[in-house]
């Protein structure tokens, strides 16, 4: 009775606005108070705090927000549209997928979907729209391309998974390299299909010359240098996340100084930025933590955990159950908060049915940029219909092909886990 108590009060909170962080600490420290009292509620808030932001992992995520912002600084985000649109332009649906492509490009040293597709609403959406395409598939493009920075290293998502699983953050990372070409090439497959079969939605565009095709690679070159330097240096073992995430963060700077774009303010506003997205995503993990505590105290992880174990079903149908529910989840939350709700109750279930966590973070990581697409409060597609100024119900209407490609690829994902651990078995060999 006090589980069900504690988690009305949680969603009531969150229901009526309550940052998620705060949310939880509240929650937790009502349920510790009911279950272990007075004693029981200090000491946990004496000690949770303190022991959750002194892990040096943690430093991972405000150099990765730091680095993300300090390329948003030096405008690259447009120079990745242009080259992709140079080199893929002339295909049915060329536009599209040039999108797709600098979506993964920008996610690549990015980390955060939201930033990815506010990007991406003011570079390549007005670009297609102009073209000529069709504004629902424009707009769904879009939306879809934003949520790789979920995938691709250096996500954050992927950091606080480890973070709360207790897994090689490492191997997180360069895990869901390999996963995220799939999806981007299920996008771009998505579009050529949505193209063949109605010509209109995406004119094509005028042919680029070779020369001009090749002059601007070198214009997205640093970005290039700045991926292989973050994410060679966590494969080879050279560095850790957390010094290849300072190395991320030196060179964005020193992108950004070449392209003549920091001032003392500009630098001060990225400062404050990534300073902004750290402290709310520690006051989450703190919030969690508090929250942590009561579940444990409560016994409800070990006793879902010897529930689940005495179902007569095949694991597989338990796993598909999980993800349904995430897609579920990810249609009214945001993705920050379920990881932190959800992964100390599933994690030891998936340990317990004999699956992978590195795999299954990554897949919960692909099943959640679903939910970033998913009505009624899909985050990405409120984004781009803000800075598209497009009616919202249009873009989630565009998004839905989407929706059922990125199905398709996460079955591929369950049924063949090599596609996601081959890549990290061979980090540092």
């Amino acid at each position: 009775m006090t589980v069900i108590v504690v988690l009305g009060l949680l969603f009531l909170l969150l229901a009526i606005g309550t940052p998620v962080g705060f949310a939880m600490g509240f929650a937790g420290s009502v349920g510790l108070l009911m279950v272990g009292g007075t004693g029981t509620l200090f000491g946990i808030l004496q000690t949770a705090p303190l022991s959750t932001v002194s892990s040096y992992e943690l430093i991972t995520i405000p150099m990765f927000l730091l680095m993300a912002d300090l390329v948003l600084l030096s405008g690259v985000a447009d120079d990745m549209f242009k080259t992709a649109s140079a080199w893929v332009g002339r295909i049915p649906g060329g536009l599209g997928m040039a999108t797709a492509l600098a979506g993964a490009g920008f996610g690549a040293i990015c980390g955060t979907s939201t930033a990815s597709a506010a990007t991406l609403s003011s570079t390549s959406l007005p670009a297609m729209i102009r073209q000529g395409y069709e504004p629902k598939m424009a707009a769904g493009v879009v939306a879809i391309s934003g949520t790789l920075a979920m995938l691709i290293p250096p996500s954050v998502a992927l950091v606080i998974f480890g973070l709360l699983a207790e897994v090689n953050i490492g191997q997180l990372l360069i895990g869901g390299i390999i996963p995220a070409m799939l999806v981007t090439a299920t996008i771009m497959a998505t579009i050529y299909f949505l193209v063949w079969q109605d010509p209109s939605r995406a004119p094509r565009v005028e042919p680029v010359s070779w020369r001009e095709r090749f002059s601007l690679l070198w214009q997205v070159g640093p970005m290039v240098l700045l991926f292989s330097l973050v994410t060679g240096t966590i494969y080879l073992g050279v560095a850790t996340p957390t010094e290849a995430s300072a190395l991320g963060a030196a060179g964005a700077l020193a992108l950004a100084i070449a392209k003549r774009r920091v001032t003392p303010a500009t630098l001060y506003r990225a400062l404050l930025s990534a300073c902004h997205g750290t402290c709310m995503i520690v006051t989450i993990l703190v919030g969690a933590s508090i929250f942590g505590y009561f579940f444990t105290l409560t016994h409800v992880t070990q006793d879902l955990v010897a529930w689940i174990g005495s179902l007569q079903t095949s694991r597989w149908v338990i796993i598909t159950l999980i993800l349904f529910g995430y897609i579920v989840l990810g249609s009214f939350m945001d993705q920050i908060a379920i990881l932190v709700l959800t992964v100390p109750i599933v994690l030891p279930l998936i340990k317990t049915l004999g699956f992978d966590p590195i795999w299954f973070g990554v897949i919960k990581i692909v099943t959640a940029e679903v939910g970033m697409i998913t009505p009624p409060v899909g985050l990405n597609c409120f984004i781009v219909a803000r800075y598209a100024k497009r009616p919202v119900a249009e873009v989630f209407h565009g998004t839905f092909p989407h929706f059922i490609a990125h199905l398709i690829a996460i079955a591929i994902l369950v049924a063949f886990p090599s596609i996601i651990l081959w890549l990290p078995s061979q980090m540092g060999r």
